[in-house]
């Protein structure tokens, strides 16, 4: 199979829709340029840029990995943009995010996966958490589990609470190879009893060379933006290091994990 290096298309923000108030970080559904719907996380909202580098790397590694994943675009939004808007809040979050932002292509009709409602197959329960794993991703519970049914098929959203190491930032090398304890709370655990079948086939797809490429989408102007002292390229590296070095350890997170469900079982 050939292999083609991530790409994603930008688009310019035209019209605010209206906010998705359910999210933490005020994200918003938002039309662009190219006439599509997107559902648009900003980079002044809390959590800042981390969360919007959270979401790129986790959306392209899922998409890379075979997970049915919405289309990732840059949005640049003007700096005229929210001149007009009338909610304070939500015009101080506009003017704090002027230029390039992330959004997620808006699943028109879709509806929260309820995993009392639909029942996720072994295989895929053991990769998504595997996945989540990886990622130290906290945020795929039962209380909000960042998926979707749309089309009678299972999407994942929302991967910007992963990557929680670069909260921190300075002992990243301690926290890639950490289990994931988090995972106990996961809301697909107890269907995931092929994590080490799982293990094998997504080390062999997630090699460096892609970590690399993933990461290398990251834009100067996120890493140069608040936050980080590095350079953008040393910055990117240190994404890329972590990724590789927790893939190389994975029998920790998976052991982890595995020890996780047989204790709830």
């Amino acid at each position: 199979m050939n292999y083609t290096p991530p790409q994603l298309r930008t688009v310019n923000v035209i019209r605010y829709v209206t906010p998705l108030r359910e999210g933490g970080s005020l994200p918003a559904i938002a039309e662009a340029d190219d006439e599509f719907l997107y559902v648009l996380k900003f980079r002044g909202a809390g959590q800042g840029v981390k969360a919007l580098i959270a979401e790129l790397i986790g959306g392209e590694i899922a998409r890379l990995l075979g997970f049915k994943v919405p289309e990732l675009v840059f949005a640049n939004l003007d700096e005229a943009f929210g001149r007009s808007e009338a909610d304070e809040e939500i015009q101080d979050l506009l003017k704090f995010s002027v230029g390039l932002n992330l959004a997620l292509h808006y699943l028109s009709g879709a509806i929260t996966f309820d995993p009392a409602v639909t029942v996720v197959d072994s295989k895929l329960a053991s990769q998504i958490v595997w996945f989540d794993c990886l990622l130290t991703n906290v945020d795929r519970t039962a209380r909000n589990t960042n998926m979707l049914i749309w089309h009678k098929e299972l999407w994942m959203i929302d991967n910007g609470a992963a990557l929680y190491f670069h909260h921190s930032w300075n002992n990243w090398k301690e926290m890639a190879t950490r289990p994931f304890l988090q995972v106990k709370d996961h809301v697909l655990l107890p269907r995931a009893n092929q994590l080490d079948i799982v293990d094998a086939e997504f080390k062999a797809i997630l090699t460096p060379e892609k970590i690399r490429d993933i990461v290398a989408l990251i834009p100067d102007e996120w890493v140069t933006y608040r936050d980080f002292e590095e350079t953008p390229d040393e910055v990117r590296n240190i994404y890329a290091e972590f990724l590789i070095t927790r893939l190389t350890a994975s029998e920790i997170f998976v052991t982890a994990a595995k020890q996780a469900l047989y204790a709830g079982i």
